[in-house]
């Protein structure tokens, strides 16, 4: 008869072998609060990979001369010579103004139209199912369709919203309106707010859907009427969603230069010109990176200050 036992040791072999065993290490680690920091390594490997070293990269890209058209300029350090460029640099000050007024303007006509669906939708009246979906149909559309969408739709020769509006006497002629600097920043801020409201009606349905009915049965019975529960009871109760809505879409619209690129390209004569824009083109038209990566540092610390005043202002963190 055969024996499977396997050989036999003895109890210092077996001490030994207990003391090197790697499972003995983990159980013995899984007792311990490092346990917690050993799960998170391999999440923390890949942010660290995919968002911090990209980012510190490009931090340290602003502070070297990095123009692939000119080679023999090398990639040495310059220190602070593209931010000082920066300050004397028209086309960055028109850009910062064109960035305010494009994000402030799109961000509230987003927030209103958004705010009115969500509200719309809200009340399940018949049908609310279809056009929910309808309402969410622009936010599917990738930037690159709605932007070549609309730029057809608004052709001064063959736009369909031009000849509507001419045949119901709003305008006397077809109208070009990219290619006006007095509308063609106004006709892409409608254009984003046409595309992007979905994502402030998802957002605040979510939180309408959240507010107990009896709050406003009871403002109904003090006499309170609509203007005055959305006032006092449904933007205050929305305000942690509003604060992060707003947030998220800011550094959207700031980071994005995808639409504008596709409508105007940053014309005519700069008007459409945002940071953004103006550093992908100072990146991939004149090959210069280092400048590009100064301006996108600039981008980044004003997202990060706009982030932190408004969450401050708007007192979130209090409630």
């Amino acid at each position: 008869m055969i024996s499977n036992t396997g050989p036999a040791y003895s109890p210092r072999q077996r001490s030994a072998f207990d003391r090197y065993n790697p499972l003995r290490w983990i159980g013995e680690l899984s007792e311990t609060r490092y346990w917690m920091y050993l799960l998170l390594l391999p999440s923390a490997l890949l942010i660290c990979a995919v968002v911090i070293y990209p980012t510190l990269y490009g931090m340290q890209m602003s502070f070297h001369e990095m123009r692939l058209n000119r080679p023999g300029l090398g990639n040495g350090w310059v220190g602070l010579k593209h931010y000082q460029r920066m300050v004397s640099d028209p086309i960055f000050w028109v850009s910062l103004r064109n960035t305010a007024v494009w994000v402030t303007s799109a961000i509230a006509l987003e927030f209103l139209v958004g705010l009115i669906a969500a509200l719309a939708l809200n009340r399940n009246l018949p049908g609310s199912k279809v056009l929910a979906v309808l309402i969410l149909l622009p936010y599917f559309l990738p930037n690159v369709v709605a932007g070549h969408m609309w730029a057809l739709m608004l052709d001064p020769r063959l736009g369909v919203i031009n000849d509507l509006l001419v045949k119901i006497g709003l305008l006397q002629g077809y109208k070009a309106w990219f290619a006006d600097p007095t509308t063609a920043m106004a006709a892409a801020i409608v254009v984003e707010a046409w595309h992007s409201f979905p994502f402030f009606t998802l957002l605040l349905l979510a939180g309408l859907k959240g507010i107990p009915t009896d709050v406003y049965k009871a403002a109904d019975i003090d006499g309170a009427g609509a203007f005055a529960q959305l006032r006092l009871i449904t933007l205050p109760m929305l305000k942690t969603i509003i604060a992060a809505a707003v947030i998220l879409r800011v550094i959207g619209l700031v980071n994005s230069p995808d639409l504008l690129l596709i409508l105007t390209s940053g014309g005519p004569g700069r008007s459409t010109q945002v940071l953004s824009l103006y550093a992908f083109q100072t990146a991939y038209k004149d090959f210069n990176f280092g400048y590009a990566g100064a301006l996108s540092v600039v981008m980044f610390v004003l997202l990060m200050v706009f982030a932190w005043a408004y969450v401050r202002l708007s007192k979130v963190n209090e409630d």
